[in-house]
């Protein structure tokens, strides 16, 4: 599937981001199988305080219910099939659990198949280049997470065929906020724990990601600017990779999001040591946000569907209809409760505007990433 925070932008939006790091992806082992214990990669070496940019003040999506939309025509003739909704990420992650739920609302509206398919690779870059390269016919859509997607094509080692303006915007689906968990039978009981380790043991504690430039390695990358330690960042392709790994001791610390952990946090076989948003997480209650714990740390993955540039627009304009209106599906506002996830609509416009104050926000950041490991 994950996300430094973005400021309000216009009177009813607001946005997250966290800053990208560069560089390839390691090699991620299977979701299904307990992975190998993975090389620790050397941290980037944390900026000097009076260079590295300072961090965003967070704000998250407007959390007010939106205004009813006018229903939206069906365009003539389409869909006639099934259409493909691309998951840039491994089974069984936040993001796939979302967009899974809700699939088979659209498929009401739409009144043809939403088939899922998940590519992932290169830090969701594979899924995303499927979608954009894409036939602009209204048959493929996809998942774009910020601020993933605008760090793959602001680094030019990525070598990324799209920037923003290759896709046609259909709507802001989740806001989730970024969270850090270690195993219940941790040496770490707070995030001041890991601190002070990562301080005595420099590159050694080893700390996952769910891509290279996602939101959790962005997480990772301010934590280390904010407090001069370096961790051994360890690389995966996905939730599902980075919590098998954490689960089964490969990696001590990992940074993911809200929806990720839920299950294991009411199993206790894991312990939150803080969530990185403004507030604390209705779904962890007594857990404290990173802030309380005395680091101004906010990070978050804001997922959304898009389209190939050229798809017309009344296609669009109905399958955002779509979305949104299975958004107030009764049913899917419980599953998307049970499973971490909080539900933010933005329509096309609002979105594009939206990830595009995103990209404004990761520019001057990207700095953060030049040291890899």
């Amino acid at each position: 599937m994950k996300r430094l925070l973005l400021p309000l932008i216009g009177a009813t939006l607001a946005a997250s981001i966290v800053v990208a790091g560069c560089g390839g992806p390691a090699a991620a082992p299977a979701a299904t199988t307990a992975p190998a214990k993975p090389a620790a990669t050397t941290a980037p070496a944390a900026p000097a305080a009076t260079t590295a940019p300072a961090a965003t003040k967070p704000a998250v999506p407007a959390a007010t219910k939106p205004a009813a939309s006018a229903a939206v025509q069906k365009p003539a003739n389409w869909p006639t099939r099934a259409i493909q909704m691309v998951i840039p990420w491994a089974a069984g992650g936040g993001t796939d659990v979302g967009f899974r739920l809700l699939a088979p609302l659209m498929e009401k509206t739409l009144g043809q198949p939403l088939e899922v398919v998940n590519k992932a690779g290169a830090g969701s870059q594979v899924g995303i280049t499927d979608l954009v390269t894409a036939k602009p016919d209204g048959y493929t859509i996809g998942n774009v997470s910020g601020p993933s997607v605008q760090t793959i094509y602001l680094d030019p080692e990525r070598k990324a065929v799209f920037t923003w303006e290759d896709f046609a915007p259909i709507g802001l689906h989740v806001f989730d906020p970024g969270i850090i968990v270690v195993n219940a039978d941790s040496k770490y009981k707070t995030l001041k724990d890991v601190i002070d380790d990562a301080k005595a043991r420099p590159e050694q504690v080893k700390v996952s990601t769910t891509g290279v430039m996602g939101d959790d390695h962005m997480a990772i990358l301010d934590l280390q600017r904010l407090t001069g330690v370096k961790f051994a960042i360890v690389h995966f392709d996905g939730a599902a990779p980075a919590k098998t790994a954490l689960l089964g001791g490969h990696t001590d610390v990992a940074f993911n999001n809200v929806s990720e952990w839920l299950a294991e946090y009411k199993s206790k076989t894991v312990l939150p040591l803080a969530v990185m948003d403004g507030e604390r997480s209705k779904f962890y209650p007594g857990i404290p946000t990173a802030v309380e714990a005395g680091y101004k740390l906010n990070s978050s993955s804001s997922r959304g569907l898009a389209a190939p540039k050229g798809t017309p627009k009344e296609i669009v304009a109905f399958i955002s209809y779509a979305m949104e209106q299975s958004m107030k599906d009764p049913g899917i506002i419980g599953k998307m409760e049970s499973s971490g996830l909080t539900q933010r609509y933005m329509n096309p416009e609002q979105f594009n505007t939206y990830m595009k104050g995103i990209e404004e926000q990761v520019k001057p950041l990207m700095e953060l990433a030049k040291d890899k490991p």
